[in-house]
């Protein structure tokens, strides 16, 4: 039993930051109706842009994330005003092979600049743990964990009681009628996309003080956040919170009890078992 809540415990760590990217692509897919296929790519961005201030400047990991998080919104905000607003009204696979453009151009870019070696950081905490009782945590995922139930908190805050939120949950229930009461829907789109790319580089900041960056990584990210999405239900914020759990224990549990070597297949599977069964996905509702 106590292995059985180590693993879970495990498994819920990990799964925050997974919701995290989730949450990220269900913004972007709520309000803009865009599938997303650079959103991991984004994740990579703000794993090497920590990377650059931890090795150029000895900045700490967790120190550098407000930065990571403003460079991340703000180029998502820029991608979306130059590349993506254009073909706003272009059939659904312009945007679809934008995002893929994106997310080559974005990989190139770290390729070029960082190289192909896999790239690690050592922190005083990256290897070490605290106990409660018999349960062992690692102090890195648990600081990750704690910040991403900050972010996940005030996120909610400002989609629920603020007027940019409200803007926000218009837009992704009806467009066209937002923009009948008086809502700017293009600059809605434009802070949506700062926000996802945000999360997604601030998913990255807490993913590398526990793994490596490689600027090739960022479709194994890509693939998680849809599998979150889907979980969750397309477009469902909170469903993104139950998905990217979900899909860490169940990853946690496969990889203790059956093979390491297969964690990614137990979260694939979860996600096609899902859509089988509930194609509107864990929380969301069909759109018939």
């Amino acid at each position: 039993m106590v292995q059985f809540v180590q693993i879970v415990v495990n498994g819920v760590f990990t799964g925050g930051v997974y919701a995290i990217i989730g949450i990220g692509l269900s913004l972007i897919f709520g309000v803009m109706r865009i599938v997303n296929f650079a959103h991991g790519v984004f994740l990579v961005v703000g794993m090497f842009t920590t990377l650059f201030f931890f090795e150029r400047l000895h900045v700490d990991p967790f120190l550098v994330i407000p930065l990571v998080v403003l460079v991340g919104g703000l180029l998502g905000i820029v991608l979306e005003r130059f590349l993506l607003e254009p073909i706003v009204r272009a059939p659904e696979h312009a945007s679809i092979l934008m995002t893929v453009g994106i997310g080559l151009v974005l990989s190139n870019l770290l390729l070029f600049a960082f190289g192909d070696a896999p790239q690690i950081i050592n922190t005083r905490y990256s290897t070490s743990t605290w106990h409660l009782g018999p349960i062992t945590f690692s102090t890195a995922l648990t600081i990750a964990f704690v910040l991403t139930v900050v972010v996940i908190g005030g996120l909610a805050l400002i989609l629920e009681r603020t007027d940019l939120g409200r803007s926000i949950r218009a837009a992704a229930q009806n467009a066209d009628a937002a923009e009948l009461q008086g809502i700017n829907t293009r600059r809605v789109r434009s802070l949506v996309f700062g926000i996802g790319f945000a999360l997604a580089a601030l998913a990255g900041a807490l993913l590398l003080p526990q793994l490596f960056a490689h600027p090739s990584i960022g479709p194994t990210y890509t693939l998680k956040a849809f599998v979150v999405t889907v979980l969750g239900g397309m477009g469902n914020v909170a469903g993104a919170i139950g998905g990217g759990l979900l899909l860490g224990v169940t990853e946690s549990l496969g990889a203790a009890y059956v093979s390491s070597s297969y964690r990614d297949a137990f979260g694939l599977a979860a996600f096609l078992l899902v859509l089988l069964l509930r194609p509107a996905g864990l929380f969301g509702r069909s759109r018939t």
